[in-house]
């Protein structure tokens, strides 16, 4: 019985009243709702982090398409290029011959400074102001269109020659035929 008393008479002070434990779940339902609310504010983060992150891997992917399309192109421009030049190199002079052929053997040896000095001059002519916060990638690939641009206008301006001169042997044959 003794004891029964000495236990009773500690228990005192840790007597529980209902408002007591209503400010204690209180506490604790107020503490769970703000982890719940911190891990809430977390986890929308990482759902915006991840749907920028898809935004970004779904706009490297078109960049590689789109890159990987340009190179087949520019390698079936090549392709067609060396055609041409082999066609066009037996009709030349025996001096002209060499000449071409030595700048054919140069055009195939462009060193990589050489090609950043070309993208880094059409950059500048150009002035595109919206490559300088993106990634290295992005303005080797406008680097790439660039040049692409500038073998184009190359290919153009060579088309015009050569259509201006056989339009002006063109008007000499006609004129040959007039006189007679």
């Amino acid at each position: 019985a003794f004891v029964f008393q000495a236990s009773s008479q500690s228990a005192q002070p840790l007597k529980f009243t209902t408002s007591d434990s209503c400010d204690r779940i209180k506490d604790e339902f107020q503490f769970l709702q703000a982890q719940y609310h911190s891990l809430k504010m977390e986890c929308d983060k990482l759902a915006s982090e991840k749907s920028e992150m898809q935004r970004h891997y779904i706009m490297y992917y078109e960049m590689s398409y789109g890159l990987n399309i340009e190179m087949h192109k520019q390698a079936e421009i090549v392709k067609r290029l060396n055609g041409i030049c082999a066609q066009v190199l037996p009709y030349l002079s025996q001096e002209h011959q060499q000449q071409v052929l030595g700048a054919i053997e140069r055009a195939k040896q462009v060193t990589p400074p050489e090609m950043n000095s070309i993208i880094r001059q059409q950059l500048q002519v150009h002035q595109l102001s919206q490559l300088q916060g993106l990634a290295p990638a992005v303005t080797s690939s406008s680097g790439l269109l660039s040049l692409s641009s500038i073998l184009a206008s190359h290919a153009h301006m060579a088309k015009e020659d050569k259509s201006s001169r056989d339009g002006a042997d063109g008007h000499r044959e006609d004129d040959a035929d007039k006189s007679d």
